[in-house]
């Protein structure tokens, strides 16, 4: 399993409350959620972002309330895996569960720019930086995790 595409880099401490804004809460249309992701950190985010594209940050990524709908919104954006030093650890736990690939290394956090492009093994945990030439060593997951996220989150693999 593996994901490829352009970087948007962020810092430290992306709240869930800059990854979907608590006004759009009423909705649980993924679209909807989707149009309006990063909107209050990055306004011409949905703009930017392609099918298959990263999202890369400092530590403490999806702190705040534990509203599922910040990862919802993510994937739904189109991003294909968030790259971090740290998650929050309710963030992490609802990313699994909807699906979305995160992975914590501290090396490509710092390494990596917004704009490279970075490709990701899950199985091994190696992040490549296609821009730079360098590769860095992040958590690898689990067999279960991947089955998890291959199949679009845990309700779906426990059917």
């Amino acid at each position: 399993m593996n994901a490829k595409g352009k970087v948007h880099k962020y810092g430290d401490n992306v709240d869930t409350d800059v990854i979907i804004p608590a006004r759009y809460l009423n909705t649980s249309d993924h679209k909807e959620l989707a149009s309006h992701c990063m909107e209050d950190i990055d306004i011409d985010f949905t703009k930017k972002v392609k099918q298959g594209d990263i999202i890369v940050a400092r530590s403490n990524f999806g702190c705040g309330s534990s509203r599922e709908h910040a990862p919802i919104a993510i994937k739904a954006s189109g991003i294909s895996c968030v790259i971090a030093t740290t998650f929050a650890r309710i963030f992490y736990r609802n990313s699994i569960n909807i699906g979305l690939p995160i992975i914590e290394c501290a090396e490509a956090s710092e390494k990596i720019d917004d704009g490279d492009e970075v490709e990701i093994d899950f199985e091994s945990g190696i992040i490549t930086n296609h821009t730079k030439n360098e590769q860095y060593q992040g958590q690898p997951f689990p067999d279960f995790l991947i089955d998890i996220i291959n199949k679009g989150g845990l309700l779906n693999s426990l059917k």
